[in-house]
């Protein structure tokens, strides 16, 4: 079994034209010659990633998805900005080479990046990295210490000062996302009123020092050393980017940490290893961020169901484009049911909370 995250065939629909991109990317990448081979990396369900690998060069291609997209959605120039922005004061971005605007190449704009090459983590710890309880502390540790160091980051100085609006950034993310979940609607799916009121009833002040946040944090967007599985070399998919609440940012993170200890149905939408032994639980992530980002978080609740709905919103505008016949992945038929599930970890959070 290879380690590193490897590319496979191109799903069926989602093909690139190679005689369109070769010409393009030798004009704006020094040093490549011969033909290109092109694959698909699986993982993802928003933009779409590909492999494009030149002799002694390996280059990856984000492009947006086909079909319906979310307004604002997919800003593929705003991406490569922040990846060319941020590398200095946050060394795990990859090198952004080129951003295409010209829609007659592929059918949409692109921006094409180094590839860093390592160890992406999906559902389950593979046996091969031998990690012991202690050593996968380290490495969630590792994974929280990242997102810290993010969040403490000086985007002014690194010239993303017009990246976002912190201020009243709590607010307009509620909102947005009701009004961005409403659009998503389809007949099958929930309708998350009791969430919806209860977060617009307990809407807590903003940060008092807004941070970058990445809004996809998670173990599957982060590269590890092949030679040091405990140590990241990379943090991928910036799409959703902007400045805010860093602890909104941890609620998202939040949205995705499956314990140990939850249910059955719960560990089936899993798709990070965070239940392994030697993860830290979700309250155990809260303390140990607010340890290292020197904060205290006395209302977790209200940032994990808003990381909650936010997911489940971002799962029902992936749905929707399957359920119109504008995606034939398959993965995506039973992200309806996603969704419920979500609905009901949420209520679950509401009904325990003191808030």
């Amino acid at each position: 079994m290879a380690l590193t995250d490897s590319s496979t065939r191109i799903r069926s629909g989602e093909e690139l034209d190679a005689s369109q991109i070769d010409p393009y990317l030798k004009a704006h990448i020094p040093g490549l010659g011969g033909e290109p081979r092109i694959s698909q990396f699986p993982g993802g369900a928003s933009n779409l990633t590909y492999l494009i690998e030149y002799p002694g060069h390996e280059l990856v291609l984000r492009r947006p998805p086909f079909g319906h997209k979310a307004k604002s959605a997919h800003d593929m120039g705003r991406e490569y900005r922040i990846l060319n922005h941020l590398k200095d004061a946050f060394p795990y971005c990859p090198k952004a080479y080129a951003h295409c605007t010209d829609p007659s190449l592929i059918g949409s704009e692109f921006y094409v990046m180094q590839r860093v090459k390592g160890i992406i983590l999906r559902s389950e710890l593979p046996a091969e990295l031998n990690l012991t309880a202690d050593n996968t502390g380290a490495l969630c540790r590792s994974f929280i210490d990242t997102l810290v160091e993010l969040h403490k980051v000086d985007y002014t100085a690194c010239g993303l000062a017009d990246l976002g609006k912190p201020e009243g950034y709590v607010q307009r993310q509620i909102s947005g996302w009701c009004d961005r979940y409403e659009k998503a609607l389809t007949p099958d799916a929930p309708h998350w009123e009791t969430v919806k009121a209860w977060l617009n009833a307990h809407l807590p002040p903003d940060h008092p020092t807004p941070a970058i946040v990445h809004n996809d944090y998670r173990f599957d967007n982060v590269i590890l050393d092949p030679h040091n599985p405990r140590q990241i070399i990379g943090v991928l998919d910036w799409e959703l980017t902007t400045l805010g609440d860093p602890l909104m940012d941890l609620g998202n993170t939040l949205a995705y940490w499956i314990e140990a200890n939850d249910p059955p149905e719960v560990q089936r939408m899993r798709r990070q290893p965070s239940h392994a032994p030697g993860m830290l639980t979700r309250r155990e992530f809260v303390d140990y961020y607010a340890e290292r980002a020197g904060i205290q978080i006395d209302n977790y609740d209200f940032y994990y169901t808003y990381g909650l709905f936010r997911l489940a919103g971002i799962v029902q505008q992936i749905y929707y484009r399957f359920y119109h016949g504008q995606t034939q992945d398959k993965r995506f038929a039973q992200f309806v049911h996603m969704n419920a599930l979500l609905e009901h970890m949420s209520l679950k959070v509401i009904e325990r909370s003191s808030l």
